[in-house]
């Protein structure tokens, strides 16, 4: 006996509603359960999109592209065969149009440093859909755990340990999208040299002592002389 179709289930094939502009998407439309063949139509704002016919269960894809906000309206497909009188509807999804992250600036407040110090990096991009996730490399090695932020910079603590920790640092941040993931500028950290007496101090220093030194042993006969004929 032909069965009646259950209410369709409309959803993602790349499990995510968060697009870009220029993307390129597919919507999955099925009943579980009803006699085939089943006719599958998508709607976007109660406006005919597209027809597709199955001739069992199995999901019908539509493939959309975002060009627009206009594209980002409200989906929702209908399901019908030969014992459903008038179809039935599946739930509606809206997608969320995300603005790609601007390539991430690394930065600190100071670009010397000296080991023993603690140093900050901070990473920041501009522009972008929040939040934004960052996570900081040294070389092509993560040093860090992913943490995201709203509108606020990123912020690791390095200690400086040895002359391996002066190598470049780099921060990624990504906004959903792996692939439009961007990495920032190379930042280095250089030695700051300690801090050595001047050779032309020094040799002023050493100018004063030696006429201290001559001075007193100038003055010492002029002490010494009159204090013995006054003891005699």
């Amino acid at each position: 006996f032909p069965e009646t179709l259950s209410n369709p289930r409309l959803k993602p094939v790349q499990g995510t509603l968060n697009v870009v502009m220029n993307q390129n998407v597919a919507l999955s439309c099925n009943s579980d359960s009803g006699s085939p063949p089943v006719r599958y139509t998508l709607f976007k704002r109660n406006q005919k999109v597209s027809t597709l016919n199955r001739p069992d269960l199995t999901p019908s894809l539509f493939n959309l592209t975002i060009n627009s906000a206009s594209d980002l309206g409200e989906y929702k497909c209908k399901a019908e065969n030969n014992n459903t009188s008038g179809g039935k509807y599946s739930n509606s999804l809206s997608f969320t149009l995300l603005e790609p992250v601007s390539k991430p600036v690394l930065s600190s407040p100071t670009s010397q440093a000296k080991k023993g110090q603690n140093v900050t990096l901070s990473c920041l991009s501009e522009n972008g859909s929040l939040p934004i996730t960052y996570i900081f490399f040294k070389g092509t090695q993560s040093i860090s755990s992913q943490v995201m932020m709203q509108k606020e910079a990123a912020e690791i603590v390095l200690f400086i340990n040895s002359s391996s920790d002066f190598g470049t640092y780099k921060c990624r941040a990504e906004n959903g999208f792996r692939r439009n993931a961007k990495y920032s500028n190379g930042f280095n950290f250089t030695l700051a040299e300690e801090r050595r007496l001047s050779q032309p101090l020094v040799i002023s220093l050493g100018l004063i002592l030696l006429l201290l030194v001559i001075g007193l042993a100038l003055a010492i006969p002029f002490f010494i002389i009159p204090s013995y004929k006054a003891s005699e």
